[in-house]
């Protein structure tokens, strides 16, 4: 790449070429600004948009072939939903940017012309919610087990769109993801913790180098928000040590507060019958410890069991 340009991989999903535009944005009023171009990849996950993921490769699906560009040199940089991508680093590549976080909420959409809920003791019993994420699931069901959940895929304008059409009477997605759509008018019901766990990761972007492309590393580095990294290390750090895959039952919530991050993780079974969770405390600088603490805590408390039952 020249010193001046950078190229941008990114999946050509509504969400995914905001994200990618956002950092573009960012580059192009930045200290030593670049041009910026965008390379679109299809991925598989958003070409099979019917079958579970775990039944073409799970964790990774919508990361590989992005990633893929930029060991090939067809791009220079690759951004990504953090949650999305796996704690496994890929051999060549550095996750060498993470920038402020937009919410880790999760949020219940409804119909359009229904009446907002106040919780989620609203919805009637048997009543069919869609979403493709085991955590979600797990979290729903342990707190109504009542309810019929369904998966959905494909991106968030389609899972709108099948539940305006009536296949669902509600559908759980990222608030961030609805806000940066433009379609936080469409929340009914924003889901927070205790109740509901985001994801490791949710609501951050994650931007990935090769790791011998210093030119590309200068550029994006700036850009990185050193707590939204503090708390995505603790949380990462958790699910690594786990071992349990980007779409496992597991949710995560961290807290700063000036030096001390706390991380909090919660555990179910798949059918949410079953709920762990714990905490761990320590200075922000030893992130990456304080999530392998919390995982030691989870296994003690008969996580392994469920990690081996999903």
């Amino acid at each position: 790449m020249s010193s001046t340009n950078i190229r941008i991989a990114t999946r050509t999903s509504s969400l995914a070429l905001w994200q990618a535009k956002y950092i573009a944005d960012c580059l192009r009023v930045s200290r030593d600004a670049p041009t910026v171009e965008l390379i679109h990849i299809r991925t598989r996950g958003d070409g099979d948009q019917a079958s579970p993921l775990r039944e073409f490769g799970g964790t990774g699906a919508f990361t590989r072939e992005v990633q893929r560009a930029v060991l090939e040199g067809e791009a220079d940089v690759a951004v990504h939903s953090l949650k999305d991508l796996p704690t496994q680093s890929v051999e060549g590549l550095s996750l060498a940017c993470v920038p402020g976080r937009a919410s880790r909420f999760d949020a219940v959409v409804l119909p359009r012309g229904q009446k907002p809920l106040s919780s989620i003791s609203d919805f009637p019993a048997g009543a069919v919610i869609g979403t493709g994420s085991p955590r979600r699931r797990a979290q729903l069901l342990y707190c109504r087990p009542d309810l019929t959940v369904r998966d959905i895929r494909g991106n968030v304008d389609t899972r709108v769109r099948k539940l305006d059409a009536g296949d669902y009477d509600a559908v759980i997605l990222a608030e961030a993801g609805l806000q940066r759509l433009g379609l936080q008018e469409r929340i009914s019901l924003v889901l927070s913790p205790p109740q509901m766990l985001p994801a490791v990761g949710q609501g951050a972007l994650g931007v990935e180098c090769r790791v011998d492309d210093s030119a590309s590393l200068k550029q994006v580095l700036p850009l990185t928000d050193v707590a939204t990294l503090q708390s995505v290390t603790a949380e990462r750090s958790l699910l690594r040590a786990l071992g349990a895959g980007c779409h496992a039952p597991l949710g995560a919530w961290t807290e700063i507060d000036g030096r001390q991050l706390t991380l909090r993780g919660v555990l179910l079974s798949a059918d949410g019958s079953i709920r762990l969770e714990a905490a761990e405390t320590g200075n922000h600088s030893d992130a990456e410890q304080i999530g392998c603490s919390l995982a030691q805590q989870l296994f003690e408390a008969g996580g392994h069991a469920l990690l081996l039952a999903d």
